[in-house]
């Protein structure tokens, strides 16, 4: 594709001329405009350069989902100002070292979580405290008095609705520092210019509605849609979601928050995930579309309403953040029916945010289990270790997987050797274990950090996972692996079985074991009430392995 040479703001300012009065953001009887948002974005920009906050500076949003997260997110860039997404749930600690690393000089923070950002300022740069809370969100006449922080709404009340004058360089001038999602180990921050958002907005955007990228006469980026309705029956415009994914994190805020400001789609916001709650506004709202990471769908498909709700509106299922089960795909199915288009993507931080994408118009391939191909102007190679060096492996066998793409980030912030490690002749090396097709689609096998050692043979646990996941009653399956002195790592299964016992556990364990080799084995199988998932909805490993002491 072509990409417009324009800084972010340009993607909601296209779309508030385009869709106008159409509802952008629904919250709890709240409603937004894209022209009503464009104007606060436009607002909160002018109050930043007024305090003296813009190019070059760190604007932090410390906050769950809510009306004034895309406010404060487009009018931080607008400004010229960097973004930096922080989680609302972060300890004092991790946010004092996140906030210092990033260099952020203002934050917004979420009243009820306000002292953890008071305990981590005097390690920061911070010199602006904005907050705000629940009842702003519904009625922003209301205000919030947090010591040592200004009101967010009375903070851009009187300013300016028109963007402020700002030169911007897309290609240098940072939009996001978001940080990596500590799954494995401490966050790191990731640079990510302009370009890097606008060109994975729309190589997003466009792969799932069928469209290329425009201009309007004043500059604003707009897609034009090119497909038929018959093989995108969602037009531009016209589509629905309800939206918990948090945007605080990369799916979140370009799968979640960019990609249909850019649609022209209405997000009903949920401030947490409750099936019951999700489903009636699936239904009320006619939603066209159900997106989210799988444990999501997981507790959707446990849900009685899935059965009675009529979510006939539904036109395609969007999962990612962690590979979902071939048994979920196909329970998804049963539901919904054949018709209904279920993608996976696969992406992460590093590469602004998605890098592959199942196909979602109708006449195309799918290959349940895969994550789809590479989007737009994105390369994906598979290699083996990192002495060998960049060399493709044959179709089918497994090897790291490397992504080069305009989509892929500039580099770790303040951290040369790790950076160093990660790029490399301009691929990135993602630390992913996957295997290519003939036809380039990519299927995640594991990460590279989950793989098992057992006595110098490779055990990948999401195989074990997937055999876990088609027992009858298995609703949550994790394999990690218990150091063992002889033979490295034994895998060992936490799987949410409800109504099953330890009688059933074992037998569980000895149906999986008996369709893979002796060295695959699971040498443990834990029922537990739940699996640890992070904010984003990926399982967070480390606290599991952190329930398994070394035997002695």
């Amino acid at each position: 594709m072509d990409y417009p040479e324009i800084p972010v703001g340009a993607m909601l300012a296209g779309s508030a001329r385009r869709f106008g009065e159409r509802t952008a953001v629904h919250y709890y009887g709240r409603e937004l405009t894209f022209t009503q948002l464009y104007a606060r974005a436009s607002a909160f920009a002018q109050a930043l350069r007024a305090a003296g906050i813009g190019r070059g500076d760190v604007v932090a949003l410390h906050l769950p989902n809510c009306p004034q997260y895309p406010i404060a997110y487009y009018g931080t860039l607008m400004a010229g100002a960097t973004f930096s997404p922080a989680n609302p749930l972060l300890p004092p600690a991790d946010l004092a070292a996140q906030l210092a690393d990033c260099g952020a000089v203002a934050a917004l923070t979420w009243a009820p979580v306000a002292p953890a950002l008071a305990a981590a300022l005097p390690s920061t740069r911070i010199r602006l405290v904005l907050a705000t809370d629940r009842a702003q969100s519904l009625d922003p006449g209301t205000t919030v008095a947090v010591p040592g922080a200004q009101d967010f709404e009375v903070f851009h009340a009187d300013a300016p609705q028109t963007p402020p004058d700002v030169t911007i360089d897309v290609h240098t001038d940072l939009a996001h520092l978001a940080y990596t999602g500590g799954t494995t180990g401490r966050s790191k921050g990731v640079l990510l210019p302009h370009r890097n958002v606008v060109a994975n907005t729309l190589q997003s955007a466009c792969w799932g509605s069928g469209s290329v990228p425009d201009l309007d006469r004043d500059g604003g980026l707009v897609l034009d849609q090119v497909e038929p309705p018959e093989e995108r029956p969602v037009r531009l415009g016209t589509g629905c979601a309800v939206t918990v994914t948090p945007w605080f994190h990369a799916m979140g805020t370009i799968g979640g928050m960019n990609v249909p400001m850019l649609r022209g789609d209405t997000l009903v916001l949920h401030d947490r995930f409750d099936p019951g709650a999700y489903l009636a506004d699936a239904e009320r709202f006619r939603v066209t579309t159900l997106g989210g990471a799988p444990p999501l769908f997981g507790a959707l498909l446990r849900h009685p309403d899935l059965a009675t709700r009529d979510l006939s509106s539904v036109r395609s299922i969007a999962s990612g953040a962690a590979p979902m089960p071939v048994e979920m795909i196909e329970a998804l199915h049963r539901r919904f029916g054949p018709d209904v288009v279920i993608s996976e993507g696969y992406g992460l931080t590093e590469v602004t945010m998605v890098a592959t994408q199942g196909p979602l118009a109708r006449s195309a391939v799918r290959k349940p289990g895969t994550v789809g191909p590479p989007v737009f102007d994105t390369e994906i190679r598979i290699v083996g270790p990192a002495a060998t060096g960049l060399e493709p492996l044959p179709p089918g066998e497994p090897g790291e997987v490397c992504i080069r793409g305009p989509q892929v980030m500039v580099g770790y912030k303040d951290r040369p050797e790790e950076t160093a490690a990660a790029l490399v002749d301009g691929w990135l090396r993602t630390g992913d274990i996957g295997t290519l097709d003939e036809d380039g689609y990519l299927s995640i096998v594991d990460r590279k950090k989950d793989m098992l050692l057992y006595k110098g043979y490779n055990v990948y646990p999401r195989e074990l996972e997937e055999l876990l996941h088609a027992r009858p009653g298995v609703v949550g399956a994790a394999v990690v692996g218990r150091p063992d002195p002889l033979a490295g790592e034994l895998p060992v299964a936490f799987v949410v079985a409800p109504g099953l016992g330890a009688p059933e556990g074992d037998a569980l364990m000895d149906a999986v074991n008996a369709q893979v080799l002796p060295y695959k084995r699971l040498r443990e199988v834990h029922l537990v009430d739940e699996i640890p998932v992070s904010a984003a909805g990926k399982v967070l490993k480390r606290a599991l392995r952190d329930r398994l002491t070394p035997q002695g």
